[in-house]
């Protein structure tokens, strides 16, 4: 069976979105290489791995033409333990040079999150959610 799963992003400049993520709490990961053509990083407990690539060496894996940047193909989803984690991150993507496309908010009366973009124009989602206020099915 699968053991881990690994999201592989093209970026612009590996550089810039390695020092994105670090300064959302992403950590280095330290199996693979860091350089200006790969970055691996590692996110949550499970240890989600990150892997940042340079746009022509993610084309070379893929062998397909790149969507244009700023096109949302997937919305990758992260969770946060709390509301208060939700709006830090929301903070801590803009301060590190991505956008806030969706303001934090409640959702469904149990869940609470944002949308922000990353500085290459991937989207992401953060969510808390609150299973004590889950509907009874």
């Amino acid at each position: 069976m699968t053991k881990e799963i690994w999201i592989n992003l093209p970026v612009q400049d590996v550089l810039r979105a390695k020092a994105f993520f670090i300064q959302l709490g992403f950590s280095l990961n330290p199996q693979y290489g860091d350089s200006e053509q790969s970055a691996s990083l590692l996110v949550g407990e499970k240890n989600v791995v990150v892997m940042l690539f340079a746009a022509p060496v993610f084309q070379r894996f893929t062998q397909n033409e790149l969507p244009a940047p700023h096109t949302t193909e997937v919305l990758l989803s992260i969770s946060a333990a709390s509301r208060e984690e939700v709006d830090a991150l929301a903070a801590k993507a803009v301060q590190a040079g991505g956008t806030v496309y969706a303001e934090p908010a409640e959702s469904q009366g149990w869940m609470y999150g944002c949308g922000f973009a990353d500085p290459d124009g991937h989207r992401w989602n953060v969510l808390y959610m609150d299973h004590s206020k889950l509907p009874p099915r």
